[in-house]
């Protein structure tokens, strides 16, 4: 395999037109890059930022085997490879003078991209995220199951929305500004929400699911306040946006779990949801000694 082989291009639009079919193909493990793409292939610039973004695609015997894509600000984004594609895809964009801030994908394919970039490029990988996918098998509601019904959201519920936005990130410790002006250039945006509510109308939990993109939906984010939590809120809710995602024509419906939370993942499965593969994602550092994911120096974790 050539690092040639990788074919890089800035036109979204192109991109697409040669490499959708391969993303639908495997719509649970490519449901990141599906999202993202046509939210970019629909907005344009306006979806991450003016500057150009990076789209590329492994051809073999004719065929995609796998693509990448890096958008303004953020970092590399990878489906499956193999040790040896990541090195030649690493050789083709070092060779091209491209740098990165990071790269996130499944955990093999990520771990085997960041040891060839810091071959290539001397870059220290520091592991900095973790996530477990999981796919919904059959649908099985909570037992017992909160009072209550969902309800979806509407212009009026904004503030709480955004409200309860910004207590979700400083949960999982993302460092992102959520008011009326920033709302459209978050990940937040664009989503459909649905509280869980008691008999009474008090929201006391929330879960979003992006659009239906390749036959799939991810449930993201689900949150309840703290001193609600416990009471079978958030399974109710993720129960009522699963269901109504397959009603809407989804085949698949997906999301991820922090996999060092045993209470949530524990919930997931009790909902019926399967896990399918653990992602990591990597900080790289370009000045800095070699470390693993905890800041010590170390050669990199597997």
């Amino acid at each position: 395999m050539r690092p040639d082989d990788w074919h890089l291009t800035e036109d979204v639009h192109g991109f697409l037109a040669r490499a959708g079919g391969f993303l639908c193909s495997r719509p649970v493990m490519h449901n990141t890059p599906l999202t993202t793409l046509e939210k970019l292939r629909t907005r344009g610039a306006d979806a991450y930022g003016a500057e150009a973004s990076v789209f590329g695609r492994l051809e073999s015997g004719g065929e995609v085997r796998a693509i990448f894509y890096r958008l303004p600000t953020q970092r590399l984004t990878l489906t499956s490879l193999s040790p040896e594609q990541a090195d030649t895809l690493a050789a083709r964009l070092a060779g091209l003078g491209h740098s990165f801030s990071g790269v996130t994908a499944d955990h093999d394919t990520a771990t085997a991209f960041a040891e060839a970039w810091q071959r290539r490029t001397g870059a220290a990988p520091v592991r900095d995220w973790q996530g477990r996918l999981y796919r919904l098998g059959t649908l099985t509601p909570p037992r017992p199951h909160p009072e209550g019904q969902g309800r979806v959201l509407g212009e009026r519920d904004q503030e709480h929305l955004m409200r309860w936005c910004r207590e979700f990130a400083a949960d999982v410790g993302e460092a992102v500004s959520l008011d009326a002006a920033s709302w459209a250039g978050t990940r937040f945006a664009e989503k459909r929400y649905t509280f869980w509510e008691t008999p009474d109308g008090t929201p006391v939990s929330m879960a979003g699911v992006n659009p239906l993109v390749g036959g799939q939906v991810r449930v993201d984010p689900v949150y309840t306040p703290t001193h609600l939590r416990g009471r079978g809120y958030a399974a109710a809710v993720t129960v009522e946006v699963s269901r109504a995602a397959l009603a809407a024509g989804a085949k698949e419906v997906v999301l991820f779990t922090n996999p060092a939370n045993p209470i949530s993942n524990a919930l997931y499965q009790r909902l019926g949801y399967v896990p399918v593969a653990d992602f990591t994602g990597y900080t790289f550092s370009y000045d800095a000694p070699e470390a693993d994911w905890t800041g010590a120096p170390a050669r990199l974790l597997r």
